[in-house]
């Protein structure tokens, strides 16, 4: 039962707020580091939107939606999707990706797309259950070195 999750764009982080993102970090990917400052400026950038599932007051999950301009049209990328450990299972995800598939759609962006490791298995299930198809592309990632 989901009916205490709340789902929104989050506009400003409290230090409990912060020190949950902190915690699901690694719950998201075993080399994710925590940054409060890139956390802030992700605020204040606008094509890019964290939404957080809150139980009460606390985040118990986030996704991440970068909308940009190009010349075919608006994109979006979801990214960074989790929900803690221990609350998987209640529809928390789901609740997630609506939201953000409709924050898309009201941005106008053509495009949404997402990575997920085929390992995956009951997150690729979600994610073609909501509407995302797999797409006959191989991605790409640069190695070199970029960040100074």
């Amino acid at each position: 039962m989901t009916d205490e999750i709340r789902i929104h764009v989050a506009d400003s982080l409290t230090d409990d707020d912060l020190a949950a993102i902190e915690r699901l970090l690694p719950q998201l990917s075993s080399t994710a580091t925590f940054d409060r400052s890139r956390l802030e400026s992700m605020l204040e950038h606008d094509g890019t939107d964290l939404v957080v599932a809150r139980e009460g007051r606390r985040i118990v999950g986030m996704a991440t939606l970068a909308s940009f301009p190009l010349p075919t049209g608006v994109r979006g990328h979801l990214d960074d999707v989790v929900v803690d450990s221990a609350l998987r299972g209640r529809g928390i995800a789901r609740l997630l990706l609506e939201a953000v598939i409709e924050f898309a759609r009201e941005r106008r962006v053509r495009t949404l797309d997402l990575t997920s490791r085929p390992s995956r298995q009951s997150a690729i299930r979600l994610y073609e259950s909501l509407g995302f198809e797999r797409r006959d592309s191989m991605l790409m990632r640069y190695t070199g070195e970029l960040a100074r």
